[in-house]
């Protein structure tokens, strides 16, 4: 038996994260022991009272570090990960995001462990995230010996910046679909937490109140079909820089209560058994995680076709998707999904059996960890299905004298 491979996944986050958190938590969770140790290190600002994560991945029973920084840059953060890769004797460092994918490099040169990537996206709206940090990790994802996307708009935005096509490996994020399940029974209790009656027809939204998920333009869609109908709700889970900018736009609309800004919602299961449709409005997106967890906890889904949603959900046969950015379009979708109510109960059949199988977790954990092996040296390159025609692929990873520890014995 070979020994487990030892992998530290990093990531560099504030407040409660996002889609990336669950994924990155998750996979630690179910990753084989015998196979495959995984330690989860999160840098952080010292001060972050909204900080959950270490809470969360303890709760899960991980292999968990915290990385205190003072600063943007602190070199204590630095020395800590040097020892921490050390301790653990770490293989394969993962990073997450564009300060801890610089550092995974860096990393691999000081001490030879194999440096991965998964490009989640690039969602930030400062200036210094959009012409500085976001192009720069476009940029050395060149130089990874295997970049993992979360859909196939980030790998060829990943190829259009130089990084090599056969490098780049499309890996949808799943979900746990034994966790995310629907119960008839919560309905009414869930309904009675939010606050809405038996007789409201509810629609929800989740994620943070930020540009890129368009919120203001769900609040118009759903103002012009409130107009028409006297029994629509809207809730929105979330919290955001937006947060004024909506509240103001729901007053304007006068939507007064029958419009409601939740603010971060840590019972999501729950929040789906208040919604009778969930609306995902976004003109940006990696692979999003809160489609997912519609589709598993069969709420009917209408969502437009940015990043990855499009990959998840089939038009017409496990929800209805709309072009990013048109309020009509939205309008259109969110009408015929109340008014044919047979054919939207169809549709959440066909997506709930699409997470049991082409999007469970497990079949994503199973893509990852043949790309570990990959890496390591312990798979045969010919039995991994290639993005690209074989003779396009580059060579593959060094596995040999750069690591002191002989990682390609393993």
């Amino acid at each position: 038996m070979s020994d487990p491979l030892r992998i530290l996944e990093l990531r560099s986050v504030r407040g409660t994260g996002g889609g990336p958190e669950k994924t990155i938590l998750l996979g630690a969770a179910q990753s084989d022991p015998s196979r495959y140790q995984v330690t989860v290190a999160y840098l952080r600002a010292e001060h972050d009272p909204l900080f959950t994560i270490d809470g969360r991945a303890r709760a899960l029973g991980l292999d968990y570090v915290d990385v205190f920084e003072r600063g943007a840059v602190d070199r204590r953060a630095w020395a800590q990960l040097r020892a921490l890769v050390a301790d653990r004797r770490i293989d394969i460092v993962h990073g997450h995001d564009y300060k801890t994918n610089l550092l995974a490099l860096l990393l691999g040169r000081a001490t030879g462990v194999i440096p991965l990537t998964t490009a989640h996206g690039w969602t930030g709206h400062s200036a210094a995230e959009r012409f500085v940090y976001y192009p720069a990790d476009k940029l050395i994802a060149r130089f990874f010996p295997r970049v993992i996307a979360v859909s196939s708009e980030i790998r060829d935005t990943l190829v259009r910046w130089g990084c090599p096509r056969a490098r780049v490996r499309v890996v949808l994020n799943g979900i746990d679909h034994r966790a995310f399940v629907r119960d008839r029974q919560r309905e009414q209790e869930a309904r009675g937490h939010f606050g809405v009656g038996a007789g409201d027809f509810v629609i929800g939204a989740v994620g943070r109140l930020e540009p890129q998920k368009r919120f203001d333009l769900l609040l118009e869609a759903f103002a012009r079909i409130a107009s028409e109908r006297a029994d629509v709700r809207l809730l929105i889970a979330g919290e955001g820089s937006l947060r004024p900018a909506l509240e103001a736009q729901i007053a304007q609309l006068g939507l007064g209560d029958r419009c409601r800004l939740l603010g971060h919602c840590a019972d999501i299961p729950l929040f789906h058994h208040a919604l009778d449709l969930f609306v995902q409005s976004s003109v940006y997106e990696g692979t999003p995680n809160v489609v997912l967890e519609a589709m598993a906890l069969e709420t009917p889904v209408v969502a437009t076709t940015a990043g990855g949603t499009a990959e998840l959900v089939r038009d017409g046969i496990d929800g209805l998707l709309v072009p990013p950015g048109s309020v009509e379009a939205l309008v259109a979708a969110l009408n015929r999904a109340i008014g044919d109510p047979g054919a939207t109960a169809g549709r959440c059949r066909s997506a709930r059996r699409r997470v049991e199988t082409d999007l469970s977790f497990e079949a994503r954990m199973r893509t990852v960890e043949r790309i570990y092996d990959e890496l390591a040296g312990r798979l045969d390159r010919s039995t991994v299905p290639a993005t690209v025609d074989p003779g396009e692929r580059d060579e593959p990873p060094a596995s040999d004298g750069r690591r002191g520890r002989g990682i390609a014995t393993r």
